[in-house]
């Protein structure tokens, strides 16, 4: 079923992605019968819209008036679904789904206390591999260095089934989630500020921090591109990057908040300095520009840390590795999951 009042609403965040929504949608559509799949156009300026209105006109589309980024569009589009569904999947336009990926999602966000899943994440061009933005569940080391099952910073390893287990863990991809439409609503949605590239996981966290849990589900299985608006190549993606993570550490952070952006701006200056020793000036630029926008910030930040300090409940720490990720990765010559040491994940 494309249109109509299904508990779930599979939305589609599209900007200027008519290609993939040509490649992707009817797998899409195939594969997803109990949902309703509603496309959310970020003010493409290609022929997206009238792409779907030819050749898909029961699919519901919202027309944002403005690209806002990830996190303001899908704001702005599941504002006008508040209180039609009873579940969101945010799923990306170049993510291909496979034959029941759907139900298991389903199922394991309608248990108690569950806010969100996601699938495994397979790269669609190397589909022998977990994909960067997700692989087998996300999780976050005591410096908020984001990695996953199946991929520790750029080392990202192959699917042999080692991480087939549904597990907790501490952020979903936004390349494809399922949460909770309540739960979404509650927590004010994605933060817009972020624009694009971490907003998912601030997301996860503040929802932990009202005891929610987050979980993968690898019988959900889908294949993502990646890049597909910002390749990793591109200084765009490092500012964000690099910006948003010092918005979502000064946002959660529990203690001593001086401390710990000092100690990761001087981590940051060493990844700056390593992209300098490797004539990528562009990179090292947009490192300085993230750190003035996060100043500029400030007030803002500071009364959004007040708010989810003051709404902070029982906070949900299972997922975080009580531990330093560049000291194993770097020092010790730890690539995979499971070669971490497991007492330092918090339960």
């Amino acid at each position: 079923m494309i249109h109509g009042e299904q508990p779930t609403a599979v939305v589609i965040l599209n900007w200027n992605g008519k290609t993939f929504l040509e490649q992707f949608l009817p797998a899409l559509i195939k594969n997803t019968p109990a949902a309703t799949i509603i496309v959310a156009d970020n003010n493409s300026s290609d022929e997206s819209v009238s792409f779907l209105s030819k050749n898909y006109p029961n699919i519901e589309v919202i027309q944002n008036k403005s690209n806002g980024g990830f996190a303001k569009g899908y704001n702005d589009a599941l504002a006008l679904l508040k209180g039609r569904f009873s579940n969101y999947v945010l799923i990306n336009s170049d993510i291909e789904v496979t034959p029941g990926w759907l139900e298991p999602l389903v199922q394991k966000v309608n248990q108690k206390n569950v806010a969100g899943a996601q699938p495994k994440v397979r790269a669609y061009h190397r589909r022998s591999h977990f994909e960067h933005a997700g692989a087998s569940g996300g999780f976050i080391d005591k410096n908020y260095y984001p990695f996953c099952r199946g991929r520790i910073f750029d080392a990202v390893e192959p699917d042999n089934g080692q991480y087939d287990n549904e597990k907790e863990i501490f952020w979903t991809t936004g390349a494809c989630m399922i949460i909770r439409a309540d739960i979404y609503h509650e927590l004010g949605g994605l933060d817009a500020d972020f624009f694009a590239h971490m907003e998912e996981i601030d997301l996860c966290w503040r929802a932990k921090k009202s005891g929610y849990s987050f979980y993968v589900v690898p019988d959900s299985l889908v294949y993502h591109v990646g890049g597909g608006t910002l390749t990793y190549e591109n200084p765009r993606k490092t500012f964000l990057n690099f910006r948003n993570s010092l918005f979502m550490i000064h946002k959660n952070h529990e203690g001593w908040l001086f401390g710990k952006i000092i100690y990761r701006m001087i981590l940051d200056g060493i990844a700056g300095l390593k992209y300098l020793a490797s004539f990528n000036g562009k990179h090292f630029n947009a490192i300085l520009k993230a750190h003035f926008a996060y100043y500029r910030q400030l007030k803002t930040l500071n009364k959004k840390r007040k708010a989810i300090k003051e709404s902070t409940t029982t906070f949900n720490k299972t997922g975080l590795y009580k531990a330093s990720l560049l000291w194993a990765y770097f020092f010790k010559g730890v690539k995979s999951f499971k070669g971490l040491n497991k007492r330092f994940f918090a339960d």
